[in-house]
């Protein structure tokens, strides 16, 4: 038969899950490498907007001399519109290739699809390394195209890491995600740091080459892994599924804890297909916005959900900080190495997000949520108000910045790890790709809207709030705390399966109380005898050679 012998557990209290040893645990962790690249690109833009030899490169300038007055300092960087539209192209490029990931990862498999956003990515890279000013448009173009890349590798890294991991450990691992692009944040502000005050082009040309190395060691690194076995019980291949399962557990596939858990994929795919049949490209696209505003676990809400969740994770203003900060240390005037301050806020972010290894898995997506709104809204409006009232001080400059990494700390270890975790949990099955690239598409059009609107918020320029603008963020920040309060459901310790069946008998509110005690193999009755029947072997086969 094809598969083996699938054996499923008649009830949620007789399954038990394979331990997780290092080499599978390693194999699931590998993937979130991926966050390194994506942080870089992120972070690398934030100190070259700084940058003498890149200002003077676009936009004519020299720089003031020694004991030039402060207007003149001020004089000396780059329009908010350079920065507004150098900043926010990658985001508007990684919106496109989050959009098309999921599509390419149902076609081509979870893997593949991140080692083709790795080839693009390496493309815009060239493209940015070889660009030379005055004209913005070979920079411009390559972030563009790097965001392609990046856009499949966020989308469908996430979906690939919840798909094989382990439930009990799959929020620490997704979190992992996040660790890295702070990793990837830190690298680059040391590289910013470092090559900063070089006198030629390669004190900006050597940050943006470095990325193609992260993107390297990703996608080679990827080619040797199993794909998603979810994505092979999709394309109606259980013998791959079983195979990739049996690597990732590093269990036999004929055991139970192989058997069982392809059994409750299979079981799970076969019920989301009843209650939502497959039909052409268009039709599959909508069945993401079909059920009703008022079920909870209709496919509408959960896609809402999923892209307002990664909506509000950007409200909480964090990538201002790490887009514009060493510019916004600058323009405070008092602060003697901007670089140097900047380089401090993603060490905080380095340090904090590893606490959500722990936390995430111990309280829950739900009560981070919560909490780290409420810090970061208190943060946020303590930095406006002492700005606002003694803004030009030292001692108060410094009392800003301190809050402000308090700020980062709060976000580093729930929001940050915790909106990519619970958009990989929320999707069944036949959408699941789709739903997950539609919520990193939001995440990135949202990235876009505030770094296109902040440089001009911000900028001496245009609108100089200054310290002010941290009022906004924190009321936004107000919105995420009521938004995670009354919206976010508690997905810890379940499987993807298990998620589907609490939202369908659950609100967010009481979901935390929330006990499975059945599985879908066994409701489903594809079992006879404890073994997958042979038509529902066939049945799954059939439907997927037609996807």
């Amino acid at each position: 038969m094809p598969g083996g012998a699938i054996i499923a557990a008649a009830t949620e209290s007789d399954r038990v899950e394979a331990p997780t040893t290092w080499k599978a645990y390693l194999m699931c962790v590998f993937a979130s490498f991926g966050g390194i690249f994506f942080g870089f690109d992120s972070g690398y833009i934030n100190g070259v907007q700084g940058m003498s030899v890149f200002i003077t490169q676009y936009t004519g300038m020299q720089p003031p001399p020694a004991g030039a007055s402060q207007a003149e300092k001020d004089a000396f960087a780059l329009p908010a519109w350079e920065k507004s539209l150098i900043t926010s192209i990658l985001s508007a490029g990684t919106f496109f290739g989050a959009i098309i990931a999921g599509d390419l990862a149902d076609w081509m498999g979870r893997r593949f699809t991140v080692v083709a956003g790795c080839a693009v990515f390496i493309v815009g890279v060239i493209l940015q390394t070889a660009s030379h000013g005055p004209n913005l448009g070979l920079i411009v173009a390559g972030r563009l195209i790097a965001g392609f890349g990046v856009g499949f590798v966020s989308a469908i890294i996430i979906l690939y890491m919840s798909e094989i991991s382990p439930r009990k450990i799959r929020g620490a691992i997704v979190s992992g995600y996040q660790f890295c692009i702070t990793i990837g944040l830190l690298l680059s502000s040391c590289v910013d740091y470092g090559t900063q005050n070089r006198t030629d082009t390669g004190s900006y040309r050597i940050p943006i080459a470095l990325q193609m190395l992260w993107a390297l060691i990703l996608g080679t690194g990827l080619l040797f892994l199993p794909e998603s076995p979810r994505y092979f019980v999709k394309r109606g291949k259980l013998d791959a599924a079983a195979d990739a399962l049996s690597r990732l557990r590093e269990q036999p596939r004929d055991s139970a804890y192989v058997q069982q858990e392809l059994a409750e994929i299979v079981a799970n795919h076969e019920y989301e297909l009843q209650v939502l049949p497959q039909g052409s490209y268009v039709s599959s696209w909508m069945n993401c916005f079909k059920g009703g505003l008022g079920h909870s676990s209709s496919n509408l809400r959960r896609t809402i959900l999923g892209t307002s969740l990664q909506m509000m994770q950007q409200w909480t203003g964090i990538n201002f900080i790490f887009y514009f900060g060493t510019t916004f240390f600058q323009d405070l005037g008092t602060i003697s190495n901007p670089f140097l301050i900047s380089l401090v806020t993603t060490l905080v972010n380095v340090c904090s997000t590893p606490i959500s290894f722990y936390t995430i898995e111990r309280f829950g997506r739900r009560t981070l949520l919560i909490w780290g709104a409420l810090g970061m809204l208190v943060c946020e409006f303590l930095v406006a108000i002492i700005g606002t009232a003694d803004g030009g001080n030292h001692t108060t400059i410094k009392v800003e910045i301190a809050f402000i990494c308090i700020y980062i700390f709060f976000f580093a270890s729930t929001w940050g790890p915790g909106a990519w975790v619970v958009i990989g949990e929320i999707f069944p099955l036949p959408i699941r790709s789709r739903g997950v690239a539609l919520s990193t598409a939001s995440n990135w059009l949202w990235n876009c809207i505030i770094t296109v609107i902040t440089p001009y918020m911000v900028g001496k320029d245009k609108g100089n709030l200054g310290p002010k603008v941290f009022f906004v963020w924190g009321a936004l920040c107000s919105a995420c705390f009521v938004y995670a309060y009354f919206l976010v459901p508690e997905t810890k310790g379940l499987s993807l399966e298990q998620v589907d069946r609490m939202l369908e008998e659950t609100t967010p509110r009481t979901s935390a109380t929330w006990k499975p005690t059945t599985t879908f193999a066994g409701t489903m009755g594809v079992t006879k005898d404890g073994v997958l029947a042979e038509e529902i072997v066939a049945d799954v086969e059939r439907k997927g050679s037609v996807v």
